[in-house]
């Protein structure tokens, strides 16, 4: 799968069949998707392409306020690798001047000029242009490409889209959010020095960066982590705004990885969130924190036997 980054008005690549979205998450609706688009490109004899934005338009336009992201760049990029659907992923750079273009100016200089779109998969609700102006009957009245309205994937009777995920994981209903992405729902990130009070807690934990401001679930859970050298690893995982000891306000994920010894400073771990225990507290003492911390990894072993 080829990545192409930015979208410079002189760069020009060969004939595709596109689809157009952010795929926060890459779940089981953007699969199918994915899947009809390869059945179309391939009765034409063009490669499969997927346009996405970076950032996302609404953290674009609301900064003080964004949504929360199912996933990184990073792991969305990884996902769609996974799929093996997709031969070129172009990730626009979503800004002032590109959220200035008129449709049709998107229509001339991305869709056909840059990207040589000879087929479009898009949704029947899909908006864009400055001040959002452009929509689906436009795109399918363009004579030089042909436009087919994405297909509506339910699960149980519900849409599967990238809200009902969120949904699912602010509830802390995880089976629901797993069986939505057709896998637990993952954070990946590189483990960064913390204050190192798990240590003289009892229970060291692993600091993970979190490139977003806002977590699209909080709270404590039971997780499986993987290490680069591919190695399995129960543990528990608080990921929240640690009130007992800090109050400060910023999302912090840290993880303690049951029966394990060895330095990950450094590294990037894969934390698939399983099972939720609970909400996260605030607790009047230490001691209180460090019964309940036992309790915590008590469940977990419970849970998940390593």
């Amino acid at each position: 799968m080829q990545v192409h980054f930015g979208g410079h008005p002189g760069d020009t690549f060969p004939p595709c069949a596109l689809t157009i979205g952010n795929f926060d998450g890459v779940h089981l609706g953007h699969q199918a998707i994915l899947r009809d688009l390869r059945r179309e490109a391939d009765a034409r004899g063009l490669p499969t392409a997927l346009l996405t934005f970076e950032p996302h338009p609404r953290e674009f336009f609301s900064r003080n306020d964004p949504p929360a992201r199912l996933a990184t760049l990073r792991d969305k990029l990884a996902f769609l690798q996974g799929t093996g659907l997709v031969d070129r992923v172009h990730v626009q750079r979503f800004n002032r001047g590109f959220a200035s273009l008129s449709p049709q100016a998107f229509i001339d200089s991305v869709l056909v000029e840059r990207l040589d779109t000879r087929f479009l998969l898009i949704g029947d609700d899909f908006r864009f242009g400055s001040r959002r102006t452009g929509d689906f009957s436009l795109l399918a009245a363009e004579p030089r490409f042909t436009t087919r309205a994405m297909p509506t994937v339910e699960l149980d009777g519900a849409r599967a889209s990238s809200t009902a995920i969120r949904e699912a994981l602010e509830a802390g209903d995880m089976p629901l959010a797993a069986r939505l992405l057709g896998r637990p729902y993952q954070l990946s990130g590189r483990v960064v020095h913390g204050r190192k009070l798990g240590r003289t807690l009892g229970f060291p934990t692993a600091n993970i960066h979190l490139p977003h401001r806002k977590p699209a679930l909080a709270g404590v859970f039971a997780v499986e982590c993987r290490t680069p050298d591919g190695q399995r690893h129960v543990g528990a995982a608080s990921l929240g705004k640690n009130p007992t000891i800090d109050d400060a306000g910023c999302y912090r994920l840290e993880v303690y990885l049951l029966d394990y010894s060895g330095d990950l400073y450094g590294q990037r771990l894969i934390v698939r969130f399983i099972h939720k225990l609970r909400d996260e507290e605030k607790y009047d003492s230490l001691d209180a924190l460090i019964a309940q911390i036992h309790a915590d990894v008590a469940e977990t072993r419970r849970l998940m036997p390593c």
